[in-house]
């Protein structure tokens, strides 16, 4: 069964949807960017129902200042309250809740390392998280590699080449990164993400084409086992992405259905 619910965060009124369902382990889904709580072609919308189906409660939200929700929307960096606040809502509409665990693609990936400590969520899964763009605009070096290597062997790019069709001031820039053998220095980001999840049981998808997911692994530092998808999709809308993703999180839940359940009061 699916709920609208409001809840307070701050002063403001938070809008929420929950689709129910008797499962003690509960998903919480954080929206990245200013992307609605419905998720990308009502990708959230439809994970959850589905998960739903299969005993999980699942729980979405527009923070502060997108979609239905009221007050201003200041970005992923303050959004620690309007987590911890949909936390709150979603243990008082489930009160059979002894875990939640989190899921967020993008920068709702990077606000959940950051702020699920302090909301009281238990274990993440974190897909494409967003850790800071090039400086000088231009892809991850891996991605300008790989996208080369396929034009190469496209006979039809050649002809475009041929035919003026290429940027060749900005391939030139793309095939000097892509050749440069310096290493970044450590992402502050990343780095911020690493101690704030330190004890965290985690779960990190990417997409493999994908130039956030790309740059997240160049930067990232921790021997963290990543699970891959073969899609360019930064929010897994290609066909069969859906599936994948579904069973990746169910994977994840699963693992945290073990051990000694804490007390639903923590939320209230």
């Amino acid at each position: 069964m699916r709920e609208l619910t409001n809840f307070p965060c701050e002063g403001d009124t938070l809008i929420g949807t929950l689709d129910d369902a008797p499962g003690t382990t509960g998903l919480l889904i954080v929206s990245g960017g200013n992307e609605l709580r419905c998720g990308a072609h009502r990708g959230m919308a439809l994970l959850a129902a589905d998960l739903a189906t299969a005993g999980i409660p699942v729980f979405r939200f527009d923070r502060r200042g997108i979609g239905d929700s009221d007050g201003a929307n200041h970005g992923y960096q303050d959004s620690g309250p309007d987590i911890a606040a949909a936390v709150r809502a979603f243990g008082t509409l489930a009160p059979q809740l002894t875990r939640v665990v989190g899921f967020g693609n993008c920068d709702a990936a990077t606000a959940l390392a950051l702020f699920h400590r302090d909301a009281g969520i238990d274990a993440l899964v974190l897909a494409n998280p967003w850790v800071g763009d090039e400086d000088d605009a231009l892809p991850p070096t891996s991605a300008i590699r790989s996208h080369y290597a396929d034009r190469v062997r496209d006979p039809r790019q050649w002809l475009r080449a041929l035919s003026g069709g290429v940027n060749i001031g900005k391939a030139i820039k793309g095939l000097r990164k892509a050749s440069s053998k310096s290493k970044e220095a450590t992402n502050p980001i990343a780095a911020r993400m690493a101690a704030a999840m330190v004890d965290t049981p985690r779960t990190i998808l990417l997409a493999q084409r994908d130039n956030t997911a790309i740059r997240f692994e160049q930067a990232w530092r921790e021997p963290d086992p990543i699970h891959r998808r073969e899609t360019d999709s930064h929010s897994f809308a290609r066909p069969g992405d859906g599936d994948w993703l579904r069973e990746q999180i169910l994977a994840a839940i699963g693992e945290r259905l073990t051990g000694t359940p804490r007390s639903p009061s923590r939320w209230l």
